[in-house]
């Protein structure tokens, strides 16, 4: 029985899965997007989010730690210089798996892992939303203005 025990083994014996885990780790810090199955994509999330988090307080300590994780100084270095700057004010949920259907030749269940600041089509929105709002006590609402047809505005 396999009561308490999270990790997905993916198939692969420890040595492989940790060796996997990083490089993946290392690709998605440094492209910010990345292709693979669903199950690699879970796992991937649950190994990158607590490096992302050491990497907001920059120190030799938390260097250390990730670099004993991710084996590659130049993703270390890009995640401590670039990442953590961008993600610095958000308190978790780094990361987006989104679903992508199956691939042709097994059929595998395919998503794509990405950091969450780094997408600029869901960011777009977020910019303009307003961030201060009216008292209903306070007036009356504002009277609306005269709506113009189309066939007059194309007549000009």
């Amino acid at each position: 029985m396999r009561h308490g025990k999270k990790v997905n083994h993916l198939g692969r014996q420890t040595a492989h899965r940790k060796a996997m885990l990083a490089n993946m780790a290392c690709s998605l810090i440094e492209h910010k997007r990345i292709n693979t199955t669903v199950a690699k994509a879970k796992a991937l999330k649950q190994f990158v989010e607590p490096l992302i988090t050491k990497s907001k307080t920059d120190t030799t300590h938390n260097r250390r730690l990730v670099f004993s994780k991710l084996r590659q100084k130049e993703s270390v270095t890009d995640l401590f210089r670039d990442v953590a700057v961008k993600i610095a004010d958000r308190p978790g949920g780094y990361t987006r798996i989104i679903k992508l259907g199956n691939r042709l030749g097994d059929n595998a269940d395919m998503a794509m892992i990405e950091l969450v600041d780094y997408n600029e089509i869901y960011n777009a929105d977020k910019a303009a939303k307003k961030t201060t709002r009216r008292s209903r006590r306070g007036g009356s609402k504002p009277e609306a203005a005269p709506v113009e047809s189309k066939a007059t505005n194309e007549e000009e």
